[in-house]
């Protein structure tokens, strides 16, 4: 059976992701290692841009697709993700050789979230205090998708008109650089969610997954996976390689007994 089939089994609906056409490099956004920029694009919008050509590679970008599909899904505060067409004639007269080189080589499809102008960093030391239940919510999720970088040395987690907004998920599904590790990492009890910025308000881990979890299923994780642009990822076994990571891992409890253990022990 193939993932496409697996779609129609069981099916959750699902918002099909936007694709636009990158018209001009406004600035790039140098606090991130992998240099990403601000963008306009053929639709008029501004977007944050994730260069395919950049020291990550495309693996980056599939996991920030599948992260934040999975993070609209749960109904989180995810920016809106596009995919981004991006041509050589962008780059041509770019004086900034590091910049240059970046552009040439991401031509092709690149991923982008909505720009939110005007947002700042989470940060505690400046009074930001989030909600039991979103906070449990992102805990979960994090857990859920093995994000590594959400911490409070690097929250990942913009406050814009009073709400929180999760950014930034290229480090998590670490299993995608090791294939023969999926079984483990599926059932993996994820330890680094102790390091996770939010953990202290997360008091409701528990009620968080009774809620997420329903939200989910084959069926959704079929269709995420099988809209996965070819660009960066072509094959076949790969593809079902994640789809059996999601399955196998929605099925474990063991992330959520470590979340819950690791916010007991900060109490």
């Amino acid at each position: 059976m193939t993932i496409r089939q697996k779609c129609d089994d069981i099916s959750m609906p699902r918002t099909a992701v936007r694709r636009v056409r990158a018209t001009r490099y406004v600035t790039p956004l140098r606090e991130g290692g992998s240099l990403p920029a601000i963008i306009e694009a053929d639709d008029d919008g501004l977007y944050v841009l994730k260069f395919r050509g950049a020291g990550q590679g495309p693996l980056a970008l599939v996991a920030e697709f599948l992260s934040a599909g999975i993070g609209h899904a749960l109904g989180l505060s995810v920016p809106e993700i596009v995919l981004v067409d991006l041509d050589a004639a962008l780059g041509r007269n770019e004086p900034d050789r590091e910049i240059y080189d970046l552009l040439m080589a991401s031509v092709g499809l690149n991923l982008a979230l909505d720009y939110l102008p005007g947002s700042v960093m989470f940060d505690q030391a400046a009074g930001d205090r989030p909600g039991s239940e979103f906070a449990s919510r992102a805990v979960w999720f994090d857990a859920f998708v093995t994000n590594v970088d959400r911490t409070a040395r690097n929250p990942n987690l913009l406050r814009w008109h009073n709400h929180f907004y999760l950014i930034d998920h290229g480090a998590s599904l670490y299993f995608q650089h090791s294939w023969e590790n999926i079984p483990q990492a599926s059932d993996s009890r994820f330890p680094a969610i102790r390091q996770h910025v939010l953990l202290p308000w997360a008091s409701g881990i528990r009620a968080a997954d009774e809620f997420l979890r329903p939200r989910l299923n084959a069926g959704f994780f079929a269709a995420l996976v099988a809209d996965l642009p070819a660009e960066w990822i072509a094959e076949e076994q790969r593809r079902a390689g994640y789809l059996e990571f999601f399955e196998r891992r929605l099925k474990s409890g063991g992330f959520v007994q470590e979340a819950i253990a690791a916010h007991a022990q900060l109490i």
